[in-house]
């Protein structure tokens, strides 16, 4: 259990980051959500998840593609909880361009979210870990951090720098008294960001859903299902359990051996 530890969760109003702020909550931490969505769904989800686990669950919406905006939530979470034990950099933006066609504005706005950020939060909360004595970071990388797809340059770029940004603060930590720093890289993740890629590529190929589906995973050499996000939640409570003392620096694919087996996929 991690009763008493006070969390902060980045793109936790639905998906991935949804399921880790309640695997925490479940663990007993307080959490602090962050996100977009409407606000009454997001109020709604706030209050349920709070009453259901007995932690105090709270939200800010600080726009994590500016400094000021990854500032202010990292202060409002140590100013409603005091310190922030465990940070999960889950929040994550997607375009989908060649490189020669990607507009400039868009690849400031995904280093900014996908890897500016997580550096201010962590810039941010850890001294209060290091003087606490204790402190989890866990970075949501992916498998699209261990190798490449045409037409997906910033959230490579991105996710490839927020592993080395993983390994950066292990070895500036790793003196410091239960203070670890790891990385997450899922494979393909049912989510609402999912859904929509799904819905557009029915669209675009005229399949029925079910064999859309398959083709859409095996195109992605993950032909045994999406990975569920409760299941990568799992991993991430446990790195932030005391049992994980002995890691950091690691970066744990997710993947159903997806980036193990690369040079078998079609």
């Amino acid at each position: 259990m991690l009763t008493g530890k006070r969390a902060l969760v980045t793109g936790s109003t639905r998906g991935l980051g949804q399921a880790i702020a309640r695997a925490l909550a479940g663990e007993g931490c307080d959490v602090m959500l962050n996100g977009f969505g409407d606000a009454a769904d997001i109020e709604g989800d706030r209050a349920a998840l709070e009453a259901e686990t007995g932690v105090r669950v709270r939200y800010h919406g600080g726009d994590l593609a500016t400094e000021e905006g990854a500032d202010a939530l990292a202060d409002a979470a140590m100013a409603a909880f005091g310190s922030v034990d465990i940070l999960v950099n889950n929040a994550v933006i997607r375009h989908f361009h060649a490189a020669e066609d990607f507009p400039r504005a868009e690849w400031r706005k995904a280093l900014a979210v996908n890897l500016s950020a997580p550096f201010y939060l962590i810039q941010r909360v850890l001294p209060g870990m290091r003087a606490g004595g204790w402190g989890r970071i866990v970075n949501i990388a992916s498998v699209m951090g261990l190798a490449a797809r045409a037409g997906r340059a910033d959230y490579i770029t991105a996710k490839t720098g927020l592993i080395g940004l993983t390994r950066a603060i292990a070895a500036e930590t790793r003196l410091d008294a239960n203070v670890t720093c790891n990385a997450i890289c899922p494979g393909s993740v049912l989510t609402p960001n999912t859904e929509i890629k799904i819905a557009e590529f029915i669209a675009e190929s005229g399949l029925p859903r079910e064999e859309a589906v398959a083709e859409f995973l095996r195109m992605r050499g993950q032909a045994m299902g999406f990975i569920q996000p409760e299941r990568v939640a799992k991993l991430a409570v446990f790195l932030c359990q005391d049992s994980s003392f002995d890691m950091t620096g690691a970066v744990m694919p997710i993947d159903q051996g997806r980036s193990a087996t690369w040079l078998e996929q079609d």
